[in-house]
């Protein structure tokens, strides 16, 4: 709240201090940067021309650049401005030869100056100066009220993106979530008809893993660790209802430095992994293996491929396409992904490489 009032608060303040430094060389650098004594009615021709200065900004500023520039309305926006200079000029022209400014300015340098050799009209240098002055100042106004316009729309860009990503995230981890527990709660089904003893087993495993999902995906990042420690119980979970044929590694450091990183980013490679590199008639493998190097994570995913099972295709499914989303969302410029099969070993390789700085 105080950085707000501020905020608000320096926009006046800047239009003051520059309404003033306009207002010091109007009124006051003038006389005190000469000997000459200028008579009143210029000073109040002077005071005139700062007030109709002052007008011409904010009517500008306040009315034709949003409801004609804005609009699109720019013939009437520029006759807007024209007309506008051309009536201060004329104001001021008018209160010269009212006031007979030009003869008093002139008594004000040559005292004995024949008052009959005089014109009571203003050198057209002096009108032209005037046209030009409010000129630029129009311009100044449009310049500042567009870059303003565009620096609010700018905020409010970036405030409707930052809703979107965090309204995006959260629906992207609760898809994610459910679709995790279809398959889990599919193969502990699978698992009661074989060995309750291990259905019991994995569903103490998938309790650990449910309050892991319920309390660490609530937040925003969780830690490296924990993340670690939430892919072992599944691997093991997993692997309760593999046979021989299937072997299944998870390879991690043996220090692991405790970064921050969102909640079950790594869960879906591991997932599709399982999903589509295990047969239960022929030899499989899975091997999983973490690499970490400071802030920077290395993860690949092999698994066997099945030539009855097209894995570039369906590793588009619900896990992997929002865990690219979500990576595009929380770290973008921060990561690689690479999904290929490789016909010479026979596998399906996927490789992340993220930055969590």
């Amino acid at each position: 709240m105080p950085t707000f009032s501020v905020r608000r608060s320096i926009s006046p303040l800047i239009h003051i201090l520059v309404w003033g430094l306009l207002g010091f060389v109007l009124l006051i650098y003038q006389p005190i940067s000469t000997e000459i004594i200028f008579p009143t009615e210029f000073w109040v021709k002077q005071g005139v021309l700062f007030v109709l200065l002052i007008a011409a900004y904010y009517l500008n500023a306040r009315l034709w650049v949003p409801r004609l520039l804005f609009q699109n309305r720019n013939g009437l926006f520029f006759l807007a401005n024209l007309a506008c200079s051309l009536l201060v000029v004329l104001f001021i022209f008018a209160i010269e030869v009212w006031l007979e400014i030009p003869i008093l300015v002139r008594l004000a340098f040559d005292p004995e100056a024949d008052l009959t050799t005089l014109s009571p009209y203003p050198p057209s240098r002096i009108m032209v100066g005037v046209f030009v002055t409010t000129l630029l100042l129009l311009l100044i106004s449009t310049s500042i009220t567009v870059f303003q316009k565009w620096q609010k729309d700018e905020q409010i860009r970036q405030r409707l993106e930052q809703e979107k990503v965090s309204s995006e995230l959260l629906f992207l981890k609760a898809q994610i979530n459910p679709h995790f527990f279809f398959n889990t709660l599919n193969n502990i089904y699978a698992l009661t008809l074989l060995d309750i003893s291990l259905a019991r087993k994995a569903l103490h495993t998938l309790s650990r893993m449910m309050r892991y999902v319920l309390y660490e995906t609530q937040k925003d990042t969780t830690s490296l660790n924990k993340e670690l420690t939430f892919l072992q119980d599944y691997i093991e979970l997993m692997k309760l209802r593999l046979n021989d044929k299937a072997q299944v590694s998870f390879d991690t450091p043996s220090s692991v430095k405790d970064v921050t990183l969102a909640p079950m980013l790594f869960l879906p490679f591991v997932e599709n992994a399982f999903k589509h590199g295990i047969s239960t008639q022929t030899q499989s493998c899975i091997s999983i293996k973490l690499c970490q190097q400071g802030q920077t994570l290395h993860l690949e995913v092999k698994n066997t491929i099945f030539k009855s099972k097209n894995l570039l295709e369906e590793s588009s499914g619900i896990g992997l396409t929002n865990t690219r989303r979500r990576l595009e969302l929380l770290y973008p410029g921060k990561y690689s992904l690479q999904a290929d099969e490789q016909a010479a070993d026979n596998t399906f390789r996927v490789q992340l490489k993220l930055n969590v700085s």
